[in-house]
Parts: C-alpha cells; sequence; structure tokens
C-alpha cells in the first residue's frame, strides 16, 4: 500500500510596527500589537479552529487509520497563547488521539540554517522545549524554514539527532526520480529525507477553488483517483502545505473543509492507500537512493531556491547586518534583547523585501503590509539599528563602546535617582500640605 503522508505548516510572525528614523534610540517596542491579534484571532476563527475540529472528529472516528503531521513555530506558537489560546487547547485535544505528530522548526522560522550553526541550533532546540511544554512530544523529524534543504544543511541536522528531513521534490534536482519514494541525505546518510510532491500538494494549497483550472472542480473522488494512479512502485506520496489553505486561501464557502473530510474517508477506504506520519514513513520504507542537493533549494516560487529571501542586495545586506551582530549576542544575557533577536530573525522581514514582480510577485505583495519593498527594508533597517544600540549597551563591541556604555549605565542610573528623589518631594509636599491643612481646621 501507499502511503500518504499529510503534512501541514503553520506560521505567523511578529509584524514590526511603522517604525521610523526619529524613533531609533527613543523607543525600543517595534511591533504592531492590533495587526498581530487582528490577524491571529481571524486566521483562527476561519482556519486552525474549523480545521482542528474537522481532524478530531475525523480522528474519533476513523482512529489509527488517520494520521497527520504539523509544524508550528514557536513564535505562531506564542502568538496563540497570547490572542487565541483556544488555538492551543485544540492542538492538545488533537495530540490525545494519537493521530498527531509534531515535527521539528526553527522557534522563529528563521534562515539562521544558512549563516551560522549556532545560532540555528538554539533556534531548533528552543523550539523541541516549546512543544514539548505544549503538546508533550519529542520531535523526530525536522523541517525546515519553507523546506529550505542541501546536503550540507541535512547534515547539520542529522548532527542534531534528527532521523529524517522534510524537503521539496525539486524538478530540477530529481530530474527523472521521482518524490514518492525515501531518501537519504548525501553527506550523512543516516538522515531520511521526505520530498513533498509539489503537483499534488498545490492542487489542494492552491488550485482548489480557481474556476480557470482545467481541472475545476476538484473532488474527492477525483483527487484519490489520482493517488490511486501515481506508479505501482511508489511507496509515498508526501502532501506538504500550509494550514491556513483550509480556510484562509481555500474559502469554506469553495467546500475546501468538506473536500478534506471526503478525502480522508475516501483514503481509509482504499485498498492500496493508507494515511502515515513522517516518523512512520522513515521507519517502515527502506530508501532507494541518495539525493544529491549541493545547493540549498525550497518549496517557494518558480525556482524553487532562495530568491524570495535573499534574491536582492537589500535582502542580502539586512540579512548580514542581522547575523554580524551573532557574536555579540551569544555574550548577552538580557532576555527581552534575546527574544527582539529571535523575532527578529524570522524570514518574512526579508520576504517583505523581494522585489520578485513578475511570476511570483503578486502572491510577495499579497503576504506584505507594507507599501513597498523599499519601505519594508527601511523599516526593519531602522528596527536593526535601534536593537544594535541596545545591544551595545549591553554587550559592547570595543573600549569606546564599553565607555559609552558605562556613560549611558550612568545616567540611567542618575535618572533613577532623580525619579525617586522627585516622588519623595512629592510625597513630603503632600504630607506638609496635609498638616497645614490640619492646623487650620483646628
Amino acid at each position: 500500500m501507499k502511503s500518504i503522508c499529510l503534512f501541514f505548516q503553520i506560521h505567523q510572525p511578529f509584524r514590526h510596527r511603522r517604525y521610523r528614523f526619529f524613533d531609533i534610540g527613543n523607543d525600543h517596542y517595534y511591533y504592531d500589537d492590533y495587526s498581530n491579534e487582528s490577524i491571529i484571532r481571524n486566521i483562527a476563527d476561519k482556519s486552525y479552529l474549523p480545521a482542528n475540529k474537522l481532524l478530531l472528529d475525523l480522528a474519533k472516528k476513523m482512529g489509527n487509520k488517520f494520521k497527520v503531521a504539523f509544524s508550528i513555530t514557536g513564535v505562531a506558537l506564542e502568538q496563540f497563547e497570547l490572542y487565541a489560546p483556544d488555538v492551543i487547547e485544540s492542538f492538545q485535544k488533537l495530540t490525545k488521539t494519537g493521530c498527531v505528530e509534531f515535527l521539528a522548526e526553527t522557534y522563529s522560522h528563521s534562515l539562521s540554517s544558512l549563516k551560522d550553526i549556532d545560532a540555528f541550533t538554539d533556534q531548533v532546540k528552543k523550539h523541541d522545549d516549546q512543544i514539548f511544554r505544549l503538546f508533550g512530544q519529542k520531535p523526530r523529524v525536522f523541517r525546515n524554514t519553507e523546506m529550505i534543504y542541501s546536503d550540507e544543511i541535512g547534515e547539520k541536522v542529522a548532527k542534531l539527532g534528527y532521523s529524517a528531513m522534510l524537503t521539496e521534490g525539486a524538478k530540477h534536482i530529481l530530474g527523472w526520480k521521482s518524490p514518492d519514494y525515501l531518501y537519504v541525505n548525501a553527506i550523512n546518510p543516516r538522515l531520511k529525507v521526505l520530498m513533498r510532491n509539489y503537483k499534488l500538494s498545490d492542487d489542494i494549497g492552491f488550485r482548489f477553488s480557481d474556476k480557470n483550472w482545467d481541472k475545476y472542480p476538484l473532488t474527492a473522488e477525483k483527487y484519490v483517483s489520482w493517488l490511486e494512479k501515481v506508479g505501482e512502485k511508489e511507496e509515498v506520496i508526501n502532501l506538504f502545505m500550509g494550514y491556513d489553505s483550509f480556510g484562509t486561501r481555500q474559502p469554506k464557502e469553495a467546500g475546501i473543509f468538506d473536500f478534506l473530510k471526503a478525502l480522508a474517508e475516501q483514503v481509509v477506504k482504499s485498498d492500496t492507500l493508507r494515511f502515515s506520519t513522517p516518523s512512520e514513513v522513515v521507519d517502515e520504507l527502506q530508501p532507494i537512493s541518495v539525493v544529491s542537493v549541493p545547493h540549498a533549494i525550497s518549496w517557494s516560487d518558480e525556482e524553487r531556491d532562495l530568491s524570495a529571501w535573499l534574491g536582492n542586495e537589500m535582502q542580502k545586506e539586512a540579512f548580514e547586518k542581522l547575523y554580524a551582530m551573532k557574536e555579540q549576542m551569544a555574550r548577552c544575557t538580557n532576555a527581552e534583547l534575546h527574544k527582539d533577536w529571535n523575532y527578529l530573525q524570522a524570514s518574512d522581514h526579508f520576504f517583505y523585501m523581494s522585489t520578485k514582480y513578475f511570476s511570483d510577485g503578486d502572491r510577495h505583495r499579497s503576504y506584505s503590509h507594507f507599501d513597498s519593498p523599499y519601505e519594508a527594508f527601511i523599516n526593519y533597517m531602522n528596527v536593526l539599528s535601534d536593537f544594535k544600540i541596545r545591544l551595545n549597551t549591553h554587550v559592547p563591541e570595543s573600549e569606546v563602546e564599553n565607555e559609552i556604555a558605562l556613560l549611558h549605565r550612568m545616567l540611567e542610573e542618575k535618572e533613577e535617582k532623580i525619579k525617586k528623589m522627585e516622588a519623595d518631594l512629592r510625597r513630603l509636599q503632600k504630607t506638609k500640605r496635609q498638616k497645614t491643612t490640619s492646623r487650620k481646621k483646628k
């Protein structure tokens, strides 16, 4: 039987407010709380909550015949805890059914795997700890930000102890080979590689409600017939997509939830198909060969490369300036700075700076809350400049900065003393007035 590996990814960044040049050094709060809460609540109500309710009903009805996997970033989970705790509760209910596997991720959906192994390791460990705290699972399988993968990144992931990694079944990598098998990393064959069947995945994730699509309308019966017609020797069909495909990208009115329910029922009834989690695929199937990926790939855009995040000079400059601070951050013990450092690493900030206005331009613009990629770049660099000032205060880079930091701390201490003295003065004045009033009454 062919395994159907159904995987959903969830990520929402902490979006920055409009942070002006004159805010640098004066205002250290970078986030648009109103937008963040509104977006999380909206997508939770339209997508995550109804989809989780449906999956819970399917799991209860079908038992261990229904399986699904999730990769949820740490920053998304943080926002659920802040703005939509009912989403966390719904995932915890799903977890108790035994049908769900949670995968490892970078905490803030960062590009750290491309730059710094220590920052990458810290992000992954932080995410693992959060998954265990909320859902009681220790992830075995890794899914990198935007499914970014290369032989070298795979080797790093293997050294962190993961048994497998998910990535894109990119045509220019596989050539004549099929994504519907289990592969191994070219450097460390102990790491198994599951490759997304992008055509069948995108039929649901992107084309389901497109009335101009020649296969529209897509029914569960039609889709399962496609799954069953995949070559007899193929062993696993990896259907990987964003969870917001259900209810947001593909609206409820288009019938996407009914489709998901019918799809699960059709697969369970099939004599040739079954649901499996990534870990089950890794445990049960034998890899057929090595997959060689010398240069990093992703699941984004036509090129399936890194150009969505690092394709222009603005993106590269912002990326380099961010990670130029990694050594200082390694010496930093300030909790607030570490929190902002994690949020600053989110790949979304670089995505907003993309100038790809051709085949993928509309999609890039639709995800950004900035009017242009240039505005996104300026805003991010302003935030980064303020962050650098704060970091230099706590972890000076040079003797000059050390003296400046010392003077800055002395000024802060003096300001605190002045505030305390002013408060004491107001208290004494108030006491004196009360005594004067009391004497006059007598």
